[in-house]
Parts: C-alpha cells; structure tokens; sequence
C-alpha cells in the first residue's frame, strides 16, 4: 500500500470518527502487515459493531476488495464493542451496568457449563465402571459419606439387598464397594456443588442489577431443569434398583431414562453455552455484506447440522443404556454382515429402535456417518463462499473434530468399551456439540443497528 493511500484512509477515519456520532468508537491500534512493514494499523470498534475498515479501504482503494494485490488481508476481530441495552436501537444486551458487569458474568455463565461439561464426563465415568448403583437411596439435601467402618457396612449391606449385587457382584469385597460407592457418590455431590456455583452468583448479579429481565428468566428456567436433573437421575437408578423381568437379564438402569437424563445434561449445557456467548458477543463478527451473505449460506447448513448432531448424541445414550457398545465389535460390518437379521424383531415394531442391541448399534453407526458426511459437506461448500476467518476456522475445527469422534467411536468399539476410550467418546460428542453450537451462535443474523452502520460505512 501506497504512503499517500494510508493517508488518505487515516483522514477519511478521522472526519468520520469527529462528524459522526455512528462513529465515536472507532480507534486505532499498531498492526503489522505482512504485505507492508511500514503499514501499521488497523481499525476496530465502531458503534453497531463494525470495527473494521474494509468498507472505507474499498472505496479507496478496489484492488483491496477483488485481490488484495497491493495489501495482505487486514486482521481484524469482529466482536462487537460493549454498550448499554438502551443507546443501541435494535441490540438488546444481557447484562447491564456495562464492560465490568458484563465480563464478570460471562465468566460465570462459562464457568457453570464447564462444570456441566465435567459432570457429563463424570457420570460416563461413573456408567462404565457399573457404579451408579452402589447408592440405594437419594435425599434431596445429600448426606455425608460413612465415616466409620460400621458406616461402611451399612451401607455394603444395603447394596447386598439390591439385584446387581445378587446377579452380578456377589462375593464382593468391601474395597471393591468403597470404590464404585466413591464413584457414585462424587456425582452427586458434584452435582449439587454445581446448585451452589449457579445460585449464589446468581443472586449476587441480581441484587447488584446486572442481569436483564431477559437474561434472568433464561437462567431461571435453566436452573430449574438443573434442578430436575436430580429427580431424573435418582428416577433412572431407581429403575436399576428393580427385579429384572427373567433371571437371566443382568439388572441395569432403563435405557429410555438414561438416555433421558443425558439429553437433560446435554440441553442444560447447550443452553448455558448459549447464553454465555450472548453476554460476551452481543453481536456476530461482521465487516462486509459478503461476510454477513457468506454467514446465511452457513447458517442454513449449521442448522439442521446441529440437529443431526444432537440426534446422534441422543441415540449414543441409547447405545450405552442397552450395553449395545459391547456387541458386534466390528467395523464396518457387524459380524459377518453389514445388516443383522434381528433388527426388526421386537414388537411391537418401534422398540426396535430404542430396545433392540442390532438397531440401536446400527442406528448409532448411520447417524455417526452421516454427521461425517455432512459436516465434510459444509467445509466443503464453504471454501467457496466469501467468511468471515473466524467462522471458516470454525467450520473447520468442526470438520476434524467430526472425524476425531468418529474414530473414537470405532476404537472404542473394537476395544470392547474401555473406561478410557467410552469416556473420550462421551466427553467428544459434548465437544462436538460445543463446535456446533458456536458456529450457529456466530453465523447468526446480526441486530438491525449493524446493518444500517455497515450500510453507513459502505455508502461513506
């Protein structure tokens, strides 16, 4: 770029930012570029979230907009800047009292759903080593752990009353109890430690009036689905503390309610996911209409993608309440087929599809591969279209980590379900749903004050 050009857009930023008030933002910090060690700026921050200046350099300069010839691309972010919810028509912020307040609670909402994330790792864990049942009673309040050694026995003699340990555990050692008890127990407590990282903040925020009416009642409702989560959790065990229905079916909890309790788990942690990016990002990264036409391209794939996705996450649930990861371990084909014979012989026809070990097992194996796919097909799509490099970085984070849980999927498969690999794959489709959901948080429309500042710029 030419001296006289860098002039004549720092003028241009300058009767702009002074007559303006769209433009009262806008700020200059150092940049080096690679294309030109002497240029040395960039432009962010403007009032409806465009902090970029390519608009202003391609009206300066149309080299900049076709291919890049006389300057490398200008890296710039796209986060919106922080305002109040009520000087920017058509933004509707969830948190008041400003950068501070808004910081501060975004660490929170963040903090909570990685506590989310742990548990869902956490209670893998505590599926594969056949803990969840050491624990034959639930009070809302908990309760300390035995203390003594005749504590311990009490509580062994409990679990000695229970199916598992008649048809699956007898001749257990009290170390052996110890651990799974331990196991079981650190899931709850965990749990309920989770109540009080949410709720006191909570009402810090809002006595101090940091949080919106908007933002409260969202939080709200998802503390109160955290809080049902313990009635789900204690309603699955429950059903693994029963008689099975034939002597010879090992006691285990109901497929449909574990699958129930992780799908729970799983909109709990989406939701404060959501939330979370809201308060810190008010506003999609957007500098250019290209960008904001690349996003919608996007977002129309992103959707449905993510349903695919969470469906997948749903029938994995399945897979594990029927111990269904332990049959046919082999890949491709299931034994000696590609399709098994059974898959359809439960009646009535529809419990072959959460009941039955073949379908489920095959119905995970599709839908894993179609997400594959699809994902593939989005990153593929996407190198054509005009992104934002944040979005395009995250299509492709996606892509690998699609590929990744796949192969851990297999692996763990032909392995037999080891702790270690059932828990990467469990923590991987959370991961996977974390991508997801980014990328529709970042694609998404932006508010109706950016697109009359982006056609300010434009027409500047």
């Amino acid at each position: 770029m030419k001296p006289s050009m860098i002039k004549s857009l720092q003028s241009v930023i300058r009767r702009a930012s002074s007559s303006s008030n769209s433009w009262r933002q806008l700020f200059i910090r150092p940049y080096s570029l690679e294309s030109s060690p002497n240029c040395k700026f960039a432009v962010l921050g403007a009032a409806a979230g465009i902090g970029q200046t390519r608009a202003l350099a391609m009206k300066l300069n149309p080299n900049y907009a076709t291919g890049y010839s006389h300057l490398s691309r200008l890296m710039c972010t796209g986060a919106a800047p922080i305002w109040s919810s009520s000087s920017k028509e058509g933004l509707k912020m969830l948190v008041n009292a400003g950068p501070r307040a808004q910081k501060l609670v975004g660490i929170w909402v963040f903090g909570c759903s990685m506590w989310v994330f742990s548990m869902v790792v956490l209670g893998g864990v505590t599926r594969l080593t056949r803990s969840g049942l050491s624990m034959t009673d639930w009070k809302f309040t908990g309760s300390l752990p035995p203390l003594s050694e005749d504590q311990w026995l009490i509580e062994f003699g409990k679990y000695k009353q229970s199916p598992e340990y008649k048809r699956v555990n007898k001749g257990m050692s009290l170390e052996d109890f110890k651990f799974i008890y331990w196991m079981e127990y650190a899931h709850r407590m965990w749990g309920r430690g989770l109540g009080l990282v949410f709720a006191i903040p909570f009402s810090y925020f809002l006595r101090k009036r940091y949080i919106t009416l908007r933002l409260g009642l969202r939080l709200s409702a998802i503390f109160a689905l955290g809080a049902g989560q313990g009635l789900i959790g204690w309603w699955m065990v429950k059903s693994g503390l029963e008689e099975p229905v034939s002597e010879y079916v090992q006691p285990k909890v109901s497929p449909y309610r574990l699958a129930a309790h992780l799908t729970s788990a799983f909109v709990i942690y989406c939701g404060l996911l959501w939330t979370g990016l809201s308060v810190v990002m008010p506003e999609p990264p957007a500098v250019t209409k290209a960008w904001i036409h690349g996003a919608a391209k996007v977002q129309r794939l992103a959707l449905p993608l993510s349903l695919l996705v969470g469906i997948t996450a749903v029938s994995g649930a399945f897979v594990a309440g029927n111990d269904a990861g332990r049959a046919f371990n082999t890949f491709p084909k299931m034994g000696d087929t590609w399709i098994p014979d059974d898959i359809f012989s439960m009646e009535p026809f529809i419990r072959n599809f959460f009941e039955n070990t073949s379908t489920v097992q095959l119905d995970h194996r599709i839908l894993a591969t179609a997400s594959l796919l699809s994902i593939t097909g989005m990153w593929w799509a996407s190198k054509k279209w005009d992104l934002h490099p944040a979005v395009r970085s995250i299509i492709s984070s996606t892509m690998g980590m699609a590929a990744l849980q796949v192969t851990l999927g297999i692996s763990t498969l032909l392995t037999y379900v080891p702790v270690s690999l059932g828990s990467a794959h469990q923590a991987g489709a959370l991961t996977l749903l974390t991508l997801v959901i980014l990328l529709n948080h970042t694609v998404r429309r932006p508010s109706s004050s950016m697109l009359k500042s982006l056609r300010s710029v434009a027409t500047a």
